[in-house]
């Protein structure tokens, strides 16, 4: 009885340590975000409580004010000049145009792709799944000079169609494998009865399986969601004016330093739309993520 307790003990200790050890470098972002400019680059150590707490960072980053209007010390010493603009506001509607409309894209696409590789029969289906697969094992910097021009000449360069159409094809591999083994879960079964009672293919498909995918269609459309909000090569080569987040934050750092505070509160609140989309899909995510875990 000892043994047990004290394994329990031990597995919650360990669970607490490798939970702190990933929030960690969240929970500094945050408290970076909030610090003055003299804490931050403080040269007597390293500030973590001892600090009057600072909104100027948020209210440049995300209501695009001056920086040489809301600060209370000259930043001459520290970072990047205070005359420059860091409104991340254009960049955070530019990144969620992009990630909800090639999530959109994805996931319907890979349930269409999946629903057939998982109930039609064709010669070289295998084939194909093994072919959408690859295409994701490929490194996006093998292939971004010629998708580069291709986009240009396609007209697409530096535009939020042609981002999101970029973002789509690098998550409708990871879509179709996720959406194909949830609909492989779905008995075969089902869909014979229904097609019994006068269904048609896609009847069954519409009414059938889609409402019983739909926790594999919440945990896709956020691993999707998750990918094209951090996605940064692609994003860096087919746009110009357009700035993602990713993109936006590494103007922050220039030849004359590094504005730390601005780059953690862009970044903290790139955090917060991957949680609201999470929170509100999560009844059908958890339903999603154990699909298959048990076994008739």
């Amino acid at each position: 009885m000892e043994s047990s307790r004290f394994s329990i003990f031990a597995r919650y200790i360990l669970s607490i340590v490798i939970v702190a050890l990933f929030v960690f470098p969240i929970a500094w972002f945050a408290l970076t975000s909030i610090k003055p400019i003299s804490a931050i680059f403080d040269k007597d150590g390293v500030v973590v409580f001892d600090f009057v707490p600072t909104y100027e960072n948020y209210r440049v980053t995300l209501l695009g004010q001056q920086s040489i209007d809301v600060s209370e010390n000259s930043r001459s010493d520290f970072g990047t000049s205070g005359g420059n603009s860091y409104d991340g506001r254009g960049s955070i509607i530019s990144s969620l145009i992009v990630a909800i409309g090639s999530t959109i894209l994805a996931t319907g696409i890979g349930i269409l792709a999946a629903y057939g590789l998982s109930r039609l029969r064709f010669r070289g289906s295998q084939g194909m799944l093994h072919w959408i697969l690859s295409q994701r094992f490929l490194p996006p910097i093998a292939i971004i000079i010629p998708m580069v021009f291709i986009f240009r000449d396609l007209g697409l360069r530096d535009t939020h169609l042609g981002l999101i159409i970029a973002h789509t094809l690098i998550n409708v591999p990871i879509a179709v494998l996720l959406m194909k083994s949830f609909i492989d879960d779905i008995p075969r079964d089902i869909d014979e009865a229904a097609m019994i009672d006068g269904a048609t293919r896609l009847q069954v498909f519409w009414k059938v399986i889609m409402p019983m995918a739909k926790g594999g269609m919440a945990a896709t459309a956020v691993l999707c969601f998750i990918f094209s909000w951090t996605e940064f090569l692609l994003s860096l080569f087919l746009t110009s004016s357009i700035r993602t987040i990713p993109v936006k934050i590494t103007t922050f750092v220039t030849s004359t330093g590094s504005e730390w505070g601005y780059i953690s509160a862009l970044g903290t609140s790139a955090i917060i739309p991957g949680f609201i989309f999470i929170l509100l899909v999560q009844n059908h995510l958890v339903r999603g993520l154990t699909m298959g875990a048990i076994k008739d």
